[in-house]
């Protein structure tokens, strides 16, 4: 890639990268695949993202409860979002075989993660839950915070069924 092919859109290291926010859910699913399409068109990397927050525990009748260390939430987040990412590319392997995919965790706030992730990607593109005629018109709040504060162009991907 010469000086004139690169933007303002690629990442800190050159690579063009498409970003994708996964959290299980149908909506990030269809995000990831149309994000897999997006990266092959585009000759650049997809970078699968997971945010994974600590619980909140509450004093029981029996005292605390201690949560699991930070790093077995992250992985098994990581772990998720890697059963997810294989998936996808097995159901679209003339994409799978075009695109890098590196799936990270993070822990973290989900638009906080995801708005970090943007700096130096092409596109973020996350995923629309849509709950309801009226829900389903306006963004949540994990996406509104990416639209508005993202560092580069964000898309939001409604699941197809």
């Amino acid at each position: 890639m010469d000086a004139t092919d690169m933007d303002a859109t690629t990442d800190t290291d050159g690579t063009r990268t498409v970003v994708v926010g996964v959290d299980g859910s149908p909506g990030s699913r269809a995000a990831l695949e149309y994000a897999l399409a997006d990266a092959a068109r585009r000759g650049a990397r997809l970078r699968v993202i997971a945010a994974a927050r600590l619980p909140e525990y509450w004093a029981t009748a029996y005292g605390m409860i201690a949560p699991p260390p930070m790093t077995e939430i992250v992985n098994g987040v990581r772990a998720q979002a890697q059963q997810m990412a294989d998936d996808v590319a097995a159901a679209h392997p003339e994409l799978a075989t075009l695109v890098p995919i590196l799936v990270e965790a993070r822990a973290g706030f989900a638009a906080e993660v995801l708005v970090e992730a943007s700096e130096g990607a092409d596109v973020l593109v996350l995923g629309h839950r849509g709950r309801g005629a009226l829900s389903s018109a306006m963004l949540g709040s994990v996406g509104l915070r990416c639209v508005v504060h993202a560092t580069c162009p964000v898309t939001v991907v409604r699941p197809t069924s």
